[in-house]
């Protein structure tokens, strides 16, 4: 044996002190409150430890884990990491555009589903034509640009035109398609960091963005933006993840019902690019300021809902503050799953899969049929940097742009 093997014998007494433990031959006296301190940091200290990160509470686990998940066409190797709340939801995000690959959040069995659209395999996510950018990030800028351009300080630049005329989500090859160094964080979160050169796809000044994605133990997937850039550019991160709350893959989304915290919405013209008027949405099918069904209105003999066609559009969020506000609330009956969307942003673009039609097969082969999910965008609106009167996307040396955005889940 490496220790001695003498047996260290004594006995039990009572003083002023409380109950003490003497050795035989009374070279250690320790008092048994100190005696279980000692005996709990032995045991601590004795605690294994793996790769994973994890704690316990109540029996249940959470934890952080990942995976080698392929290679890019180029050869860059990609991780998916898996986090694990307390209550067994599960998200796993992938280092390749920081893509929400799936999110099991519990039915009102307690049944965990997988309710976000998304492929088996990295090779999905790089198959030609692309994907319709299923779960990932979006920048620099997210959403549309009229005529892929825009004046900043009296210059004019150029981006690419990736939707018609117009350009969408930050271009060809925007940070849906970049591969991001990520780091764990602090309980289930993963610290996702990229930097975006200056020039890339046009953008002005080298902007340096970490994105971090949080599983809370309240069933919320909570995304923590921020970027910093070294000259002045414009900015506007979301995430385009496609909700559908019965299941992937599992129909279509019309009898969901949704709630959207707006009194008004942004018209678009037919390059869905709006055209600066902010409209009440009082007697029109964007009115969902009390719980409607997706399909009750969707096809609607209403110009802007031929123009989507169905719902493509921004919402102007009814906000007091600068904090995090609730702005959407959908619910869906028979899962009974229900999901709340709180941001710090002034606009929603809520979309509903118009232009899924059955090309891509996903998870478990399911078939993404029309309008088989919806997609709720926290942004700036859609083309800021050429609407002088919508919030500014400006951002500028030294300052910092931050915003959150929480997607919360629960039963009915």
């Amino acid at each position: 044996m490496g220790r001695s093997e003498r047996k260290e014998t004594g006995v039990w007494s009572q003083n002023e002190n409380g109950v003490c433990w003497h050795s035989r031959d009374r070279s250690m006296t320790v008092a048994a409150p100190l005696l279980v301190l000692i005996v709990t940091l032995l045991s601590v200290g004795c605690t294994s430890t793996t790769s994973t990160t994890s704690s316990k509470e109540a029996g249940l686990t959470r934890k952080l884990t990942s995976e080698a998940w392929g290679k890019t066409t180029d050869g860059t190797p990609i991780s998916l990491y898996t986090l694990t709340n307390a209550k067994g939801a599960e998200a796993r995000i992938a280092t390749y555009g920081g893509i929400v690959v799936s999110l099991k959040v519990p039915d009102k069995s307690a049944q965990m589903g997988d309710i976000v659209l998304g492929f088996d395999s990295l090779d999905g996510y790089l198959q030609q034509p692309p994907p319709p950018y299923f779960g990932a990030l979006i920048g620099r800028y997210g959403n549309r640009i009229a005529k892929g351009k825009f004046t900043l300080n009296g210059v004019e630049y150029t981006l690419a035109k990736n939707n018609g005329e117009n350009h969408l989500h930050g271009g060809v090859r925007g940070f849906d398609k970049r591969v991001w160094t990520a780091k764990e964080g602090a309980g289930q979160s993963l610290e996702l960091s990229y930097l975006s050169k200056d020039g890339e796809e046009g953008y002005p000044g080298n902007l340096s963005v970490t994105v971090t994605y949080t599983l809370t133990d309240n069933n919320e997937l909570k995304i923590d933006y921020a970027a910093t850039t070294d000259k002045d550019t414009v900015v506007n991160l979301t995430n385009h993840s496609y909700f559908n709350l019965a299941g992937q893959g599992e129909g279509d989304i019309l009898n969901h019902q949704v709630t959207i915290y707006a009194d008004k919405f942004t018209p678009v013209d037919k390059g869905l690019i709006p055209t600066g008027e902010l409209k009440n949405v009082e007697g029109t099918p964007f009115d969902f300021r009390t719980p409607k069904a997706i399909g009750e209105r969707i096809d609607a003999n209403d110009e802007q809902i031929k123009l989507g066609p169905g719902y493509d559009h921004n919402w102007v969020l009814n906000r007091t503050g600068n904090s995090l506000e609730p702005a959407a609330k959908v619910t869906e009956a028979k899962s009974g799953r229900v999901m709340e969307v709180l941001t710090m942003e002034p606009g929603l673009q809520f979309y509903t899969g118009n232009f899924l039609d059955g090309t891509f097969h996903g998870k478990g082969g399911k078939v993404y049929g029309r309008r088989s999910a919806f997609c709720m965008e926290t942004q700036h609106f859609p083309d800021s940097p050429n609407k002088p009167d919508f919030p500014s996307t400006v951002l500028k040396p030294g300052a910092r742009y931050q915003t959150t955005t929480v997607y919360r889940f629960s039963t009915l």
